[in-house]
């Protein structure tokens, strides 16, 4: 695993684990408003990387349409 699949990995189980504790209703409302905005912080960061990822594969050729020269 590459380490932008880690982090990748990283940024879903940490959704994962504040979407557990939103779901669970053992938050005040102070709290939860604390856990979706750092959600929200994660989301962005989990954009950024996977838009990262997708500028990066368009820069590389697909198979078999190597250059003539």
């Amino acid at each position: 695993m590459s380490d932008a699949d880690a982090t990748l990995d990283d940024l879903v189980g940490r959704l994962d684990r504040a979407a557990e504790q939103l779901r669970s209703g053992d938050l005040s409302a102070d709290a939860a408003a604390t856990v979706v905005e750092d959600c929200a912080a994660l989301a962005s960061q989990a954009s950024a990387e996977l838009e990262r990822r997708a500028r990066e594969a368009d820069r590389e050729p697909l198979p078999g349409q190597d250059t003539l020269l």
